[in-house]
């Protein structure tokens, strides 16, 4: 007796239920890329120029007058913009697929949530860290100054993100092990 598509899609959505508040963070940490692109586009001028006013404030404080520092500084700050936007698009939709692969597993509600809270959640705040240093990094004169001060937010979600990768990979082999193991014992 086959099972009827309803009883298929409700046991599937069951299965899917404890993922579902990691699915919803990495569909944010898409929307949060594709707004940062959004934004970007249409502001690009804004943004460099809040970024130049920042370090103009602490020219002499900071740079020491240094000029060419206070550009270098500029330039690579841009870039972490960019990097927020793409880690953003990347890490959200690598976090989805995992996200649904570790569903299919069917691994405990507890991990399954676990892996795809480890997903959403470091996606989500490795791009926001990203940005945040991108931010940062002219008032404090350089970009290293703002990677260290942000150390607490990109440590853990990234973490979060490669852990919670490993694990989909540790139970994606323990499945495919299993399941040959079963076939040889046929």
């Amino acid at each position: 007796m086959n099972p009827s598509p309803n009883n298929l899609i409700k046991d599937v959505l069951w299965h899917r239920h404890p993922a579902l508040p990691g699915m919803l963070l990495a569909v944010v940490t898409l929307l949060f890329g594709f707004g940062l692109g959004i934004v970007f586009g249409l502001n690009e001028d804004i943004i460099k120029s809040r970024l130049k006013a920042s370090a103009a404030e602490v020219r002499e404080s900071v740079y020491h007058g240094n000029d060419v520092a206070i550009k270098t500084v500029l330039d690579k700050s841009w870039v972490y913009m960019q990097r927020a936007h793409l880690h953003a698009g990347a890490l959200g939709a690598t976090a989805v697929s995992l996200i649904l692969l570790a569903s299919l597993l069917g691994q405990s509600s507890g991990l399954t949530r676990a892996i795809s809270l480890g997903l959403g959640a470091g996606g989500l705040g490795y791009s926001v860290f990203w940005l945040w240093a991108g931010f940062r990094a002219p008032a404090l004169g350089g970009t290293g100054a703002a990677k260290e001060s942000l150390k607490w937010l990109a440590m853990p979600c990234s973490g979060a993100m490669v852990v919670a990768t490993a694990a989909v990979a540790v139970l994606l082999i323990t499945v495919i092990v299993r399941r040959r193991a079963a076939q040889s014992t046929k």
